[in-house]
């Protein structure tokens, strides 16, 4: 072992090379072995040691559950777009403790809640740091309320730091402009929300709500994807408790109706909603026009016109959908 270890030596200027290559400059094998414990990378054909001082960029200490893992990192959490701050400014924890878990003396625990107080205060010292942690509790309240996912929330806040930059909130509602770019959020990642859903949940009218969501468009040049009635089954379905045989026959109508060019210049909320309306006919799980319409937020007519134009264009035999 010895002699091999010479080797390496008086071979270091191939070593390096060898680390990139993965072959051996003696016997050419490309079978290297790496032992993790000794930061040795080892030739499988010759044995030859073709690196003895590979650095182990590991944590030092061992973990055996998740738990321990989290306890012992000695790093903070990921960066976030939905904290005012992203998560980076540092927080004077409420117990009046020390390390060790010892309360702290008066006159400490005095000192620590001036420091405390101040910190909270740099926090937030800006205009923008205030508007910031206005609107990103506003974004917390309104997808908690919709159920919007984690994603969607993180890009609903990057897109409402990029309409400060631009100085697009200036003048403008926070509610109105935080609910635009959670519409515009759900709209891009393909999860999109009626208007009238974001709209009442916002407390922010129908209209400002519109009109905030075009000045995105216009001023950040965001492309928002078309929107696709497929795009709204499984939500509706699932609020009208319908099975998955029924999804599967709704998405099926609305690929057909789509390629004979029915759903052009047609609301995709009322085109869903019939689609809806004939597959849980067509499969005995039958709901009627005006359940389905709530749950769409489109009238019954809407659902009514669009049902008689899709039995009609697909030929679905309306004998046995009565």
């Amino acid at each position: 072992m010895d002699r091999i270890r010479g080797a390496a030596d008086r071979k270091s200027a191939v070593s390096d090379m060898s680390m990139e290559s993965f072959t051996c400059p003696e016997c050419g094998s490309t079978s290297v072995v790496e032992d993790v414990t000794r930061g040795e990378r080892v030739c499988g054909g010759c044995g030859l040691v073709l690196s003895d001082h590979r650095i182990d960029t590991g944590a030092e200490w061992r973990a055996f559950s998740s738990e321990e893992s989290d306890a012992r990192s000695r790093v903070g959490a990921p960066v976030r777009y939905t904290v005012h701050d992203k998560g980076l400014s540092t927080v004077i924890d409420w117990r009046d403790r020390d390390t060790s878990g010892k309360k702290l003396s008066p006159t400490r625990r005095s000192e620590i809640y001036r420091l405390r107080k101040w910190q909270i205060r740099s926090r937030v010292h800006s205009s923008m740091d205030r508007n910031l942690a206005q609107a990103m509790s506003e974004l917390e309240r309104l997808s908690s309320q919709l159920g919007i996912p984690g994603p969607i929330r993180e890009l609903a806040a990057l897109l409402y730091r990029k309409s400060i930059i631009q100085k697009l909130v200036r003048g403008r509602s926070i509610e109105a402009m935080v609910a635009a770019t959670l519409y515009a959020a759900c709209r891009i990642r393909k999860k999109p929300r009626p208007l009238d859903e974001v709209a009442d949940a916002s407390r922010v009218d129908k209209k400002k709500l519109g009109q905030c969501y075009r000045l995105l468009l216009r001023s950040l040049s965001i492309k928002i994807p078309l929107s696709n009635p497929i795009d709204y089954i499984s939500r509706f379905a699932s609020q009208l408790s319908l099975s998955s045989p029924v999804q599967l026959r709704t998405v099926e109508i609305l690929q057909r109706s789509r390629d004979i060019g029915l759903t052009i210049g047609r609301d995709p909320l009322g085109l869903a909603a019939a689609a809806i309306y004939v597959a849980s006919i067509m499969l005995d799980e039958r709901r009627t026009q005006r359940e389905i319409a709530e749950v769409a937020r489109v009238t019954e007519v809407t659902v009514r016109n669009r049902y008689k134009e899709i039995v009609k264009k697909l030929g679905i035999d309306s004998m046995t959908l009565g």
